[in-house]
């Protein structure tokens, strides 16, 4: 396939990404007055909507890599994901708008019954085919070709298991699978022993990625930060969402299940989660367009410092406004505002020199190299306002650029002026 093939098709398929978003944008609109009994139709919220917005970065992005890297199956990867997870949310609000008004769609139990045949193709073409391709397309070694084969049967028999399962689909109101096998209960079975291997396959391929990382150099090593950068919000938001509500479900069983729905705070935690989802293409058009590529090093560096310095302060504030308000409450009696006010400028004073010594911290730890690179050159400019000797000069001036940069070889050349010896 040519290039300007290549980039047709690419646009085209993002094209219908976008007509398919818009799509459901319509049913999202009309089925937010639905009244199906335990569905999220009446519930539904702006943040709904804005939750699938983000995976529209992934058919755009694919798109551009496909037009500028057309032999590199990442951008086909991203394209066929942004396609799905489109499809999923149509699938979503037309089955609710259906059920909702019967006879003014067709299928609407059919569509519901896809949707769980979609999520595990969308989902491993994520998590496990761009894991284990990534960055250039290649595999890290032809010891990995099992895990890839093997990838794919998992994917298409779980998607078969997920959608033969009896039983009743979230969301609908006990509306029941109608493809599942009724009185069949060997398929539920079935279905979690293939979810497990889906689960080793999601691993195996994270390993395959840390590995890849660990042998590079260079760009691929730029690159593979941009991706780890972008997963590592995903997973830590997936991390505190689920033990949230673990810490919830056994603090408040009755509470949470009394509920029809998880609780709002739950809701949202969950919905920041799945907006965190587009960095990730955003990470891999960065990486694999190689633009602004070593600019993730600064970034990394950033999010380190301003997120210990903002959880520091956090810490810092709360504690003293609670400390502050029991030391003074004999005097002042409860809910004075001094805390709050002192704290406040307790906090102003601390941001500078606390910014700095955060700063200084990460250097040290994480970044070494750069760091004594950097201390190196902070002292050889402090030797050089004392220097009067050109050669002892020469001497300290190759022996930083030695240190910093380790060149294999270095030299100094001086120009005489006119006139001189």
């Amino acid at each position: 396939m040519s290039a300007r093939v290549a980039s047709w098709l690419a646009w085209s398929l993002a094209g219908l990404s976008g007509a398919i978003f818009v799509a459901g944008l319509t049913l999202y609109v009309l089925a937010r007055s639905a009244q199906v009994p335990g569905s999220l139709g009446a519930s539904r919220t702006i943040l709904d909507l804005l939750v699938s917005v983000p995976f529209l970065a992934f058919p755009v992005v694919g798109a551009l890599i496909v037009s500028r890297r057309p032999h590199n199956p990442i951008g086909w990867i991203c394209l066929a994901d942004g396609l799905l997870w489109v499809l999923l949310g149509l699938f979503d609000y037309y089955s609710v708008y259906g059920l909702d008004r019967p006879g003014s769609i067709p299928f609407p139990v059919g569509i519901a019954g896809l949707s769980l045949w979609l999520w595990v193709p969308t989902v491993g073409l994520l998590v496990i085919y761009l894991t284990l391709l990534f960055p250039d397309g290649r595999l890290l070694s032809r010891r990995w070709r099992p895990l890839f084969w093997l990838s794919g049967a998992v994917i298409v028999l779980l998607s078969v298991t997920e959608g033969l399962t009896p039983g009743p689909i979230a969301d609908l109101g006990g509306v029941r699978n109608p493809f599942g096998l009724e009185g069949q209960p060997w398929v539920a079975d079935a279905t979690n022993a293939v979810l497990a291997l889906f689960l080793l396959c999601i691993l195996a391929s994270t390993l395959s990625l840390v590995l890849r990382y660990r042998r590079s150099r260079g760009e691929e090593r730029q690159q593979i930060k941009w991706i780890a950068f972008a997963a590592s919000f995903v997973g830590l938001g997936f991390v505190i969402a689920m033990v949230s509500g673990l810490i919830f479900v056994v603090f408040e069983p009755e509470t949470w299940g009394s509920a029809e729905t998880p609780p709002p705070w739950f809701e949202l935690l969950f919905s920041v989660v799945l907006l965190s989802f587009g960095g990730v293409p955003i990470a891999v058009g960065f990486a694999v367009l190689r633009y602004r590529l070593y600019d993730i090093d600064g970034i990394i560096n950033r999010t380190l410092v301003y997120t210990t310095l903002t959880a520091t302060l956090a810490l810092v504030y709360s504690g003293g406004v609670a400390g502050l308000q029991r030391l003074l409450s004999p005097l002042t009696g409860e809910g004075n505002q001094l805390a709050v006010v002192a704290s406040t400028l307790l906090i102003a004073a601390l941001f500078g020199p606390l910014r700095r010594r955060v700063q200084r911290f990460i250097d040290r730890r994480f970044y070494r190299r750069k760091y004594n690179a950097r201390k190196t050159l902070e002292a050889f400019s402090t030797r050089l306002r004392k220097e009067t000797d050109l050669d002892g000069l020469g001497g300290e001036l190759l022996a930083v650029v030695g240190t910093t940069v380790a060149p294999v070889h270095a030299s100094l050349w001086l120009r005489e002026r006119e006139g001189s010896r």
